[in-house]
């Protein structure tokens, strides 16, 4: 006899699906660069960890930054589409600076372009996922989109290393090669996704009001304290390939450690998407953080690729359980006509959050080496698994708090 329950990743809107492959160009362009950066970093340009600690920490704090204003935007303008055009837009014309980059000065500046184009696109992203899903599947819906993303994540590591392999580690070269993939991205957002109206948006008027922020409820500001105590614990991936380069992973290999976390976390993404749907989103959220404390431990451990990779699997792991979960939070609890507000205060918070922990762990590595970065990291999972004890009870949302 033949089921008529449909899998819900066919369920999931087409848009939701374009916007996974708009993601997934983008990816492959800013991870062929990403994946070198440090190493570019450090290497031909001669910086510190701690400069490249505050480089990756102040680029991931503008974007996440910037997402509140285009966020409250969207909601004010009643459109989506737009100001993600333009975010991608911003991060496609930043690639070529990378290839041209003399200095630590013009990197900096083509991250801050860059993480800028990130969080104009962000939160009006996240906003219209959120507005064309149906609840029942919008969690499949961000995980899915999630997992199409970290396929871009781990694809352009691949290309990375064949280029650099080919090209006797010339690092110029493979960042030129990664405008291309940008510019698609554009291209296909532009044709591909169609915007409809928003439903039931009152006339234009300013989002972040007290009024306004007061409708979010207890909730969600819960979401957003333990979202800030949560990236504590995760700082810059940047780390990550450092610490490929101390366990002896040849230069040109190093990539292979963020295709091999991403490799894992694009596998995980949509099952625990679709997982939260049916569960409470604090057991699952709990869960991820007790894998990230394991994946600080043993990275923090590690003296051989083996148990870097075993470390870093693990990375991969919490990151699929809990990136989209958040997302699915927010927008389970946020009203729709200020959703894209919230989507924005939440990256606002966690931007401030990345950029504390990214300057810690640059200076721990520098100071006092690198396990003590990772054993810090561990420490701040603790202090989140603790704040997920005092989910708002008056604000009956049984899946978030149950």
């Amino acid at each position: 006899m033949k089921s008529d329950v449909r899998p819900a990743w066919r369920s999931v809107p087409g848009g939701v699906w374009i916007l996974g492959f708009v993601s997934l160009l983008m990816d492959i362009s800013s991870e062929m660069i990403h994946c070198l950066l440090p190493l570019f970093m450090v290497g031909p340009l001669g910086a510190t960890a701690t400069t490249v600690g505050l480089v990756e920490g102040m680029a991931e704090a503008t974007a996440l930054i910037v997402k509140i204003f285009s966020g409250a935007l969207s909601d004010y303008l009643g459109r989506r589409k737009g100001l993600a055009a333009a975010g991608y837009a911003l991060g496609a014309v930043s690639k070529p600076f990378f290839a041209m980059a003399g200095s630590i000065g013009l990197v900096l500046g083509a991250r801050f372009v860059d993480r800028i184009g990130k969080g104009i696109r962000g939160a009006p992203r996240d906003a219209l996922i959120a507005d064309i899903t149906p609840t029942t599947v919008r969690g499949a819906a961000f995980g899915l989109r999630q997992a199409l993303d970290t396929v871009g994540a781990f694809t352009g590591p691949l290309l990375a290393v064949g280029l650099m392999l080919a090209w006797h580690n010339d690092f110029r070269k493979v960042f030129w090669v990664a405008v291309i993939p940008g510019t698609l991205s554009v291209v296909l957002l532009m044709v591909g996704v169609k915007e409809r109206p928003m439903d039931n948006v009152p006339s234009r008027r300013n989002p972040i009001t007290r009024e306004g922020l007061t409708q979010l409820g207890r909730t969600y500001w819960w979401v957003v304290s333990v979202g800030a105590v949560f990236t504590l614990a995760r700082f810059s991936e940047a780390f990550l390939v450092l610490r490929a380069r101390q366990v002896g992973i040849p230069l040109a290999m190093v990539p292979l450690a963020m295709v091999a976390m991403n490799v894992v976390y694009a596998g995980s993404a949509y099952p625990f998407g679709e997982l939260s749907d049916r569960l409470s989103h604090r057991r699952l959220l709990a869960l991820g953080l007790g894998v990230l404390i394991g994946s600080d431990v043993v990275l923090a451990s590690a003296r051989s690729p083996l148990g870097f990779l075993i470390g870093i699997g693990l990375w991969g792991v919490h990151m699929g359980m809990t990136q989209g979960l958040f997302a699915t939070m927010v927008a389970g609890i946020a009203p729709p006509a200020i959703r894209g507000t919230a989507f924005g205060f939440f990256n606002l918070i966690s931007g401030l959050a990345m950029l504390a922990a990214s300057l810690v762990a640059g200076i721990l590595w520098d100071r006092a080496g690198s396990a003590s970065t990772f054993s810090v990291g561990a420490c701040f999972c603790v202090l989140a698994l603790a704040s997920l004890l005092f989910c708002p009870r008056s604000d009956s949302r049984p899946m978030v708090c149950g």
